[in-house]
């Protein structure tokens, strides 16, 4: 709670006023990581949930089903990934 406090209380420069535009920057940033992050975990929830279905079905074939698995969850994070750097391109405007 005390390294909350110290932003708190800091004061602005005299004569600047916030732009409405700046705070939405901060919004869409938030908007683009929440809403990638949540999509992300949902895709790697049903793709591992789904791997491990065929892997209990098949057990003949986890290996190549893990291997695929293990790319695909690579890929869905990518995207999460990708996200934040859009995010940090928004902050930079």
């Amino acid at each position: 709670m005390l390294t909350i406090a110290g932003p708190a209380f800091a004061q602005e420069a005299a004569g600047t006023a916030p732009v409405a535009r700046d705070i939405w920057k901060f919004v869409a940033a938030a908007l683009v990581l929440g809403v990638a992050a949540f999509a992300g975990a949902f895709g790697q929830g049903k793709a591992v949930a789904a791997a491990c279905t065929s892997m209990g079905r098949n057990p003949g074939a986890a290996g190549p089903v893990r291997i695929t698995m293990i790319i695909g969850v690579a890929f869905i994070e990518s995207l999460v990934i990708y996200a934040l750097l859009i995010s940090f391109i928004i902050l930079g405007k």
